[in-house]
């Protein structure tokens, strides 16, 4: 006897289903855990097309960082611009802080980048729209591991030796990947319906990067130490960095306060990227 799978029922109602939260939060949780497999299978795709076609391979997830890094090396050593005594030697200081940075800007620019890429996808099959954001926090996590890799290498180089705070890095490094996702989240459905939202973010992460502990020490005073201080990203900079070379870390509390604020950012992205979709997806076909 031939026996036939049950195939799941939607049924969709012109009702709101924030009349319904329980019910919501429900169906959220259960997409995120029907899309794991989909999200690896688009992650596999999406990283074997990225590195296939590029004739330098995985070399283009370490050349942005180490142009930066290049560049500050070069402004500091030749006085251009003066930067104050850091904690680490200043080259360690700018790499560690560049790679950090940069995989806090690939989980950012990752939920539009996937949900832009499938959107003849989107419109055409019915699918965990939820699998496009676990993909991109896949191919962050993969990006991240070879610019950690490099990191490592680079620290031995200069004498600084892992000790037992760097069992905590990956920590600090989930931590950003949050903070991307979250806000990446946050501008996905205006950047699916404007391109100027896609175009305009590298300006504002780039300049968004000069009030964060990545190539600048913490100031010690004025405007500046206020800017620094009131930046979430900089707990999670500083704390990481810290984790990964040994320094003693003093900002845990507002690095576990701005963790949980982000989960909390997180969710209520997650529930508005849901609800949103149907919406997008019906003027991106229209």
């Amino acid at each position: 006897m031939t026996t036939h799978r049950q195939l799941p029922i939607t049924v969709y109602s012109p009702g709101s289903a924030m009349r319904q939260p329980s019910q919501l939060l429900a169906d959220l949780f259960r997409d995120v855990c029907r899309g794991r497999g989909l999200a690896w299978r688009l992650a596999v795709r999406d990283i074997s097309a990225q590195y296939r076609q590029a004739a330098l391979g995985l070399l283009w997830a370490l050349i942005l960082p180490l142009a930066n890094t290049a560049v500050w090396l070069f402004l500091n050593g030749s006085g251009i611009v003066q930067i104050s005594e850091t904690p680490l030697p200043y080259a360690v200081y700018v790499f560690t802080g560049t790679m950090l940075w940069a995989i806090f800007m690939d989980a950012m620019n990752a939920p539009l980048q996937q949900a832009t890429a499938a959107k003849a996808m989107l419109a055409k099959i019915n699918f965990p729209r939820e699998a496009l954001v676990m993909s991109g926090i896949l191919q962050t996590l993969f990006n991240g591991g070879i610019k950690i890799a490099l990191l490592l290498v680079v620290l031995l180089f200069f004498g600084i030796y892992p000790s037992w705070p760097l069992l905590l890095f990956p920590i600090g490094v989930a931590s950003l990947i949050l903070a991307g996702t979250a806000f990446g989240l946050l501008l996905t459905p205006v950047g699916l319906l404007y391109t100027d939202i896609g175009k305009g973010l590298p300006l504002v992460l780039q300049f968004l990067m000069y009030l964060t502990p990545v190539v600048f020490p913490m100031p010690t005073s004025g405007w500046a130490l206020t800017l620094f201080s009131w930046n979430p990203l900089t707990p999670l900079i500083l704390t990481a960095r810290d984790w990964l070379t040994g320094l003693p870390g003093d900002l845990l509390g507002p690095f576990l306060l701005v963790n949980a604020i982000l989960l909390v950012l997180l969710l209520f992205m997650g529930i508005v990227f849901r609800l949103a979709m149907p919406m997008l997806i019906e003027r991106m076909g229209s």
